[in-house]
């Protein structure tokens, strides 16, 4: 049965057969019951050319058929022990089924043409020898048309077969070829629409936020009032948080073909407690649990980001609400959940853009770790936001940087 493996690179001309013909426990039987047919056909010849009583020459023929069982494996050795049957015997289709045999095979072509005059001479010359003067003119040229058919014949069948062999394997390497450069294509793509979202990403967002954080800096060194010059210090410093993460977003877009790049740094639950403070949200974080455990750091990013944009949307929709972020690290999971109460009626709104794409992507990120997030209004007239991500059992391990102390921050802007 042929089987199809990949190619290997370097190496001139085939470097690598793309179809063998292997063992195939599905399809073993069919080359025994062909063999089998083949066998018995053969032996059927000579016992019906060699009536009783039988001499050493039907023993020849019958042993020609019997050799035919490891014609597969021996294809030359069993044509060289047929040879006695047709020149002695009468194993004319036992000659022929070898003779196929060996031309199925990627012998060189001289060898296949003196299997051809082997079988061709067998079947001319008459056993004895000597008979051959007892012919006339006739005769002899009919067996000479005769000998060339037979010799001839099952080479030619032989050859078509190896060439049917040839070309599947060609089509299969042309397959192969295909979907490589099919697959080719599809990176070079990608790597071009990533270099052009990096480009975008460089001149426009990068741009943006880098004015953001010019400005709040002069309005921070210019202003006589604390408050304002506390808020302008807080947006100098998330502008050029911004900037640091655009920046290393870049370096992974632009990286594409160079293999698997992460962001640096990448956030983990140490970093919550920064990130709640610097929230402008009247949030509350906890952390409850194994908080000493050292946990996958895609579990860790992905639990960060999910606070961060539950806290982007509490600023967003529900500003001044009350929020408490509950972070509980069980032995097999790790639970997060961001709750907010009503939002004052009263406060107002920033117009800031949104398209819901956020929680798009963390049921996204929660989808790739096995885990379930759900974001919906609650019975107090608030919203909760709630990740569950299973965990794979790592020893425990001191984790830098995590307090599990209640850690209480209010904007003081909205205070």
């Amino acid at each position: 049965m042929p089987r199809q493996t990949e190619p290997t690179p370097g190496g001139g001309g085939r470097a690598v057969r793309l179809v063998r013909r292997v063992w195939c426990p599905q399809r073993w039987w069919h080359a025994w019951v062909v063999d089998l047919a083949l066998v018995v056909t053969a032996g059927l010849d000579a016992l019906l050319n060699f009536p009783p009583p039988r001499d050493w020459h039907f023993l020849v023929s019958l042993l020609a058929a019997v050799v035919l069982v490891v014609r597969r494996r021996f294809p030359m050795t069993v044509l060289l022990a047929t040879m006695p049957g047709l020149y002695a015997g009468n194993a004319l289709i036992a000659a022929m089924i070898a003779a196929f045999t060996v031309a199925g095979t990627r012998r060189p072509a001289w060898q296949k043409g003196l299997v051809a005059l082997a079988v061709a001479t067998g079947s001319f010359l008459p056993w004895p020898i000597t008979a051959f003067g007892q012919e006339t003119v006739s005769d002899i040229v009919q067996r000479l048309i005769y000998a060339a058919m037979l010799g001839i014949g099952p080479v030619v069948l032989g050859l078509l077969a190896q060439t049917r062999m040839d070309l599947s394997e060609r089509v299969a390497e042309l397959a192969v070829l295909r979907d490589h450069e099919r697959a080719l294509y599809a990176k070079t793509v990608i790597a071009e629409e990533r270099a052009r979202i990096a480009r975008e990403m460089h001149d426009v967002v990068s741009h943006q936020a880098g004015l953001i954080a010019v400005q709040a800096g002069a309005l921070q060194v210019t202003t006589k009032d604390p408050q304002v010059k506390e808020v302008a210090g807080t947006l100098r410093r998330l502008a050029v948080a911004t900037l640091e993460e655009l920046r290393s977003m870049i370096l992974v877009l632009r990286a594409a073909g160079a293999g698997p790049t992460e962001l640096v740094p990448q956030p983990r639950l140490s970093d919550l407690p920064r990130l709640v403070a610097a929230a402008e949200v009247d949030a509350t974080l906890r952390i409850e649990g194994e908080t000493q455990r050292t946990l996958p750091e895609p579990v860790e990013r992905t639990a960060y980001r999910t606070v961060q944009e539950a806290l982007t949307n509490v600023r967003k929709h529900a500003p001044g609400a009350r929020t408490d972020v509950l972070v509980q690290i069980g032995t097999d999971f790790l639970r997060v959940c961001v709750h907010n109460a009503a939002p004052n009626q009263r406060a107002e709104r920033p117009e800031l853009p949104g398209g819901l794409h956020g929680l798009v992507g963390l049921r996204e990120r929660a989808a790739l770790l096995d885990g379930t997030i759900s974001a919906e209004p609650v019975s107090d007239g608030g919203f909760a936001v709630r990740l569950w991500l299973p965990l794979d059992r790592v020893p425990a391990a001191p984790h830098p940087g995590l307090d599990p102390a209640p850690t209480s921050t209010s904007n003081p802007g909205l205070d």
